[in-house]
């Protein structure tokens, strides 16, 4: 039995989606994970023939989906009067992901406050449990990606919410890139609730207010920020993600899922996969 499946986030190729099937291929993935918010994989964009080609494409190819990306954008779920609207659409991709074959719908949530009693705490939680009883519901798991708080915050998040279907798509990079966390205390600590993992790396280049981050990504960049001052996404092995021992510790834990290699940046996404999908198979 495989360690672990490879996949790779198929938007990275910056490919129309057949050819970047073909390249997923290639690459040698085993599976894909697929942003489906807007363009041809849009819920409102698809019906059961468009689905059912979608599928045997894939098929084709020899990949499956190791999960739909269902990011809204903006603050994630931290906004009250924005929240019915994204929980509806979220729910949306929550069926269109099953309809794909795979039942894993990763997004970000926005940052988990450290107050537990603040009222934006109370609006993520109310958000995060419909949605995760939605999936739960369905087969189904509504998982957070990993970045904006440390590990040990959003495990207690995760852990106040009254659903099971919630679960945790964990990006060791944006760990150490925004928070300073580590990605190897943090397989320990999100345990229970991993079931995808992105594989990606980075370096924090000097500390920053996570909060500040999020909000400049949400609103298209804050004047007088540079992201580029904070942190920088780089190829795997190449930033500060222990890789070695992030993979030693999800084989501990019992994790033999997926592998997603995301890359964000760089003039030739194609090349620095390769060089990640090598990588990651020399380890395991």
């Amino acid at each position: 039995m495989k360690q672990f499946s490879f996949g790779i986030m198929a938007d990275s190729l910056r490919l129309p989606f057949a050819e970047s099937l073909a390249k997923c291929r290639e690459l040698g993935a085993d599976g894909v994970q697929i942003y489906a918010v807007e363009g041809e994989m849009a819920p409102e964009n698809n019906n059961a023939a468009t689905v059912a080609e979608k599928r045997r494409m894939l098929a084709d190819n020899g990949l499956v989906v190791s999960a739909l990306c269902g990011d809204l954008g903006g603050h994630g779920f931290c906004l009250a009067d924005e929240n019915p609207a994204k929980i509806e659409r979220s729910k949306r991709i929550v069926d269109l992901a099953l309809e794909m074959g795979t039942s894993i719908i990763t997004t970000h949530i926005g940052v988990v406050p450290a107050d537990v009693t603040c009222d934006r705490y109370k609006i993520m939680q109310e958000a995060c449990n419909q949605l995760a009883e939605y999936a739960h519901q369905n087969g189904a798991w509504f998982a957070v990606e990993t970045g904006p708080e440390p590990a040990e915050r959003l495990r207690r998040f995760l852990d106040s919410l009254d659903s099971k279907g919630v679960g945790v798509n964990l990006d060791p990079a944006n760990l150490v890139m925004v928070t300073g966390d580590d990605p190897v205390r943090a397989v320990d600590t999100l345990a229970p609730y991993i079931v995808h993992t992105h594989a990606k790396d980075g370096k924090m280049l000097k500390p920053s207010d996570p909060q500040v981050i999020y909000d400049s990504f949400a609103v298209g960049g804050i004047e007088g920020l540079f992201i580029d001052d904070y942190f920088v996404e780089m190829p795997l092995g190449q930033g500060n993600v222990d890789f070695p021992n992030y993979l030693a510790a999800l084989q501990k834990i019992g994790y033999h899922g997926f592998l997603t290699i995301e890359r964000e940046v760089g003039a030739n996404p194609a090349a620095d996969i390769l060089l990640a999908m090598n990588f990651l198979k020399s380890l395991v």
